[in-house]
């Protein structure tokens, strides 16, 4: 059987981003890790990924989540630094 780790591990991409996603779209967590397989594997893919991460963080400053923000801003650099290839 395939635990959460495993399913995130397949998509190429961290929990951070994964949990992500499931912030921004308010889905289960094992459901953003299917959607983020199919992102990181599609061209645009992970362009609109990095437009999801900064969405949160417009979202989590919105509503006073300094802290979450500041959290959400290093899971795009290190996204952006992990696929950048992917997204020029």
């Amino acid at each position: 059987m395939l635990t959460i780790d495993d399913c995130i591990g397949l998509c190429d991409l961290t929990k951070a981003e994964v949990d992500a996603i499931a912030e921004h779209e308010h889905v289960p967590e094992i459901v953003a890790a299917e959607m983020a397989c199919c992102l990181a594997h599609c061209v645009g893919g992970p362009m609109r990924i990095a437009e999801i991460i900064v969405d949160d963080i417009a979202d989590a400053r919105a509503h006073g989540h300094n802290r979450h923000a500041e959290e959400l801003v290093v899971v795009l650099r290190d996204f952006v630094v992990a696929h950048s290839p992917q997204l020029g």
